[in-house]
């Protein structure tokens, strides 16, 4: 695998989740909408994983450093999708939460252990449930799940090819391609 053909995925990625958060801003400040704990969540994974692709864009690595950040970048991606397949779930069922109520995350986080609190937090509320914008008939939390879901995908096929590059190379120092031998 070629280090531009790396470096242009990372990249690729960096500008789909910079782009990503620039909407959620866009849509909390110039909108109005306020996000809810697991839209939080969802915005936390968003942008440690555009960090991490925006960091191995710049850095280049060889193998073990693309091993690296592809495992890191499929376990913020399935972080982010348990998030927003939960808002799914929640937004899908109002119903089974509206007996629920759970106080925002400023409040959380200042009278509950961090553990608790966050814990508390990805089990969502009332406001979870609530669809407060749509395009082209998906709410935000799904956009989010095709998003992430997508990059996990990404992340997959990029470690098989990395594990199936190493498995085609000798493992001695012999030769990986035959060589004719002319007397």
């Amino acid at each position: 695998m070629s280090l531009a053909c790396s470096r242009s995925l990372f990249f690729t990625a960096f500008t789909a989740g910079a782009m990503a958060l620039g909407a959620s801003y866009y849509l909390e400040y110039a909108v109005g909408l306020t996000p809810c704990s697991l839209c939080l969540a969802q915005r936390f994974f968003m942008a440690l994983l555009t960090f991490c692709c925006g960091l191995a864009a710049v850095h280049g690595p060889r193998r073990v450093g693309l091993s690296l950040y592809w495992v890191a970048a499929l376990g913020l991606s399935l972080g982010g999708t348990t998030a927003a397949w939960r808002q799914v779930l929640l937004q899908s069922d109002p119903l089974m939460q509206m007996t629920r109520c759970a106080p925002d995350a400023e409040a959380l986080f200042s009278n509950l252990p961090w553990l608790c609190a966050t814990l508390r937090m990805l089990r969502g509320g009332v406001d979870c449930a609530e669809i407060s914008w749509t395009l082209f008939d998906l709410s935000i939390p799904e956009w989010s799940l095709l998003f992430f879901v997508a990059m996990s995908i990404l992340a997959v096929y990029q470690l098989l090819r990395l594990v199936w590059s190493a498995l085609q190379r000798p493992l001695s120092g012999e030769a990986s391609h035959r060589t004719l031998v002319r007397d």
